[in-house]
């Protein structure tokens, strides 16, 4: 079930944060994965939001957040089609002949 919180605290480059909300005392871990929406996720203290959580919680939180969103209604899940254009990386090998 959804509920109303506000961003304590995020850790843009660590990509983790704290929300706080009627139903999570203690407060709710949250990863910048379950932000819905594309692209760089990321919040801001003080930041009015949506949100799903569950127990138990994680790095001493007594509970996680499954998604979270700021707009006024919840945004469907998405699922990435094919790979993501966050990262990506190659590399090539090549042998001299040894003859």
């Amino acid at each position: 079930m959804s509920q109303p919180g506000v961003v304590r605290e995020f850790h843009a480059g660590e990509g983790w944060g704290v929300l706080d909300g009627p139903g999570v005392p203690g407060g709710c871990w949250v990863h910048f994965s379950a932000i819905a929406g594309p692209g760089f996720r990321s919040l801001a203290a003080g930041q009015a939001v949506t949100f799903r959580a569950v127990a138990p919680g994680q790095d001493g939180y007594p509970y996680r957040a499954e998604k979270v969103w700021t707009t006024a209604g919840e945004p469907d899940d998405q699922i990435a089609d094919g790979p993501s254009d966050a990262y990506g990386s190659s590399l090539t090998l090549s042998f001299d002949d040894p003859g």
